[in-house]
């Protein structure tokens, strides 16, 4: 049987959190109402989503854009708003929506709330598709009455999402431009072009430099072995996605962006506004903290970000502040993160200054990313260069032992 992870709140106002085994959501929302706790959020534990991934194999090669929940996310809140129930509001955005992937998930959450179901254990059987954050929030609203203004703050949140992955994917676009276009030259060069220089140096008989050597034998094999190549080449691509995949895989590449010099800056700031922004929608849309810092653990991509609010789960609980707890953890949040919580704590109005906190590094990664092809491109220069000069040395050594031996 699954794993569940749930909060639950007794009839005296306890909370507890704990993980228990149960056959399905309901059992256990039944087993604990039974022991006299009323259950506030449940969700498979990471591994047992890992087992529960639904869908066809071809099904996993489509997506739902980040752009085309957050118009669902909006329009379903209008709609509601405007006195629509949920099945109803759903119908309509099925018949709306043009993405068939998206199209076939929505007609199966309408005929789930159809049968009983509520919508956000609907929104759980796909949680490839909505994540954490969007079903926990959609859970938060429904317990809370108020499922039209959460969606609407998730509807803001998923476009500052949009905004912040564009803008980190956009100043990767130049370099990967680059480098794809400098691979496939050095492809060319190597295939067709080296080997005409290859039987001039077989003619000249003398001793080839240890570099020539290397061009030529790399130069063999993409023309002999070929398809020996590729195969290697797509064999290395499946284990790396298999080796990120896999914790120390995700714990390295974490490790290396964090630690990479040109890369650390973004990564940090990206992350506290996405830490800042996420925790000021969960405690606006009513959610604990305790709950809210659990679901933003899911919810980050970086490993040591994952673990270090996974974390404070525990010392939130003993009663430990938020904002001691993150500058306990000064090399992820810089201070300035811990400053502005441990204000709002005091003032009351954390959600506030985390939203105005989320803004300030939201604006500091749109400009680290305009100065971001400033940086790349003298590096790829660089790097361009060693290239073309170590083949140019390679090929023109030869040459000159050839014109040596002449005189």
């Amino acid at each position: 049987m699954p794993k569940y992870i749930y909060i639950a709140k007794s009839y005296k106002g306890e909370t507890k959190t704990d993980e228990a085994v149960a056959k399905d959501e309901k059992s256990l929302a039944q087993q604990l109402r039974g022991e006299g706790f009323l259950v506030t959020s449940i969700s498979l534990v990471a591994e047992e989503k890992e087992k529960k991934k639904g869908g066809s194999f071809l099904d996993r090669f489509n997506s739902v854009p980040l752009k085309e929940k957050m118009i669902f996310a909006k329009n379903l809140g209008i709609m509601i708003a405007s006195g629509l129930t949920v099945s109803r509001a759903l119908s309509n955005l099925a018949l709306q929506t043009e993405n068939k992937t998206f199209k076939k998930i929505l007609t199966d959450i309408f005929d789930e709330t159809q049968s009983g179901n509520s919508f956000s254990d609907s929104l759980a059987k796909y949680p490839d598709v909505f994540g954490d954050l969007f079903i926990n929030m959609v859970r938060v609203g429904e317990t809370a009455g108020n499922l039209d203004e959460v969606l609407g703050i998730i509807a803001v949140q998923l476009e500052k999402e949009h905004e912040l992955k564009s803008k980190v994917k956009g100043a990767m676009v130049y370099p990967g431009v680059i480098l794809t276009v400098m691979f496939c030259i050095g492809i060319i060069m190597l295939t067709f072009v080296l080997p005409k220089l290859t039987a001039v140096f077989k003619d000249m008989g003398t001793e080839l430099p240890a570099m020539t050597k290397a061009v030529i034998a790399l130069s063999d094999a993409l023309r002999n072995h070929s398809l020996v190549v590729g195969i290697g080449f797509v064999i290395l691509i499946i284990f790396l996605q298999y080796f990120l995949r896999q914790e120390i895989g995700k714990k390295t590449l974490s490790w290396l962006s964090l630690n990479f010099p040109l890369f650390s800056p973004l990564v940090k700031q990206t992350n506290c506004a996405r830490f800042a922004r996420i925790y000021s929608s969960l405690l606006k849309s009513g959610a604990g903290a305790v709950e809210a810092l659990r679901i933003i653990s899911h919810t980050l991509t970086n490993y040591y970000y994952q673990k270090a609010l996974l974390g404070s789960v525990e010392d939130i609980q003993k009663g430990v502040s938020l904002s001691k707890v993150l500058s306990e953890n000064g090399k992820l949040f810089p201070v300035l993160v811990s400053q502005i919580v441990q204000v709002g704590e005091e003032t009351g109005k954390t959600e506030t200054v985390l939203l105005q906190l989320a803004e300030f590094y939201e604006g500091e990664v749109d400009q680290i990313t305009k100065n971001m092809s400033a940086i790349i491109e003298p590096l790829l220069m660089v790097v361009i260069g060693v290239a073309v000069g170590f083949f140019a040395v390679a090929m023109l050594m030869p040459m000159y032992s050839m014109m040596d031996t002449v005189k």
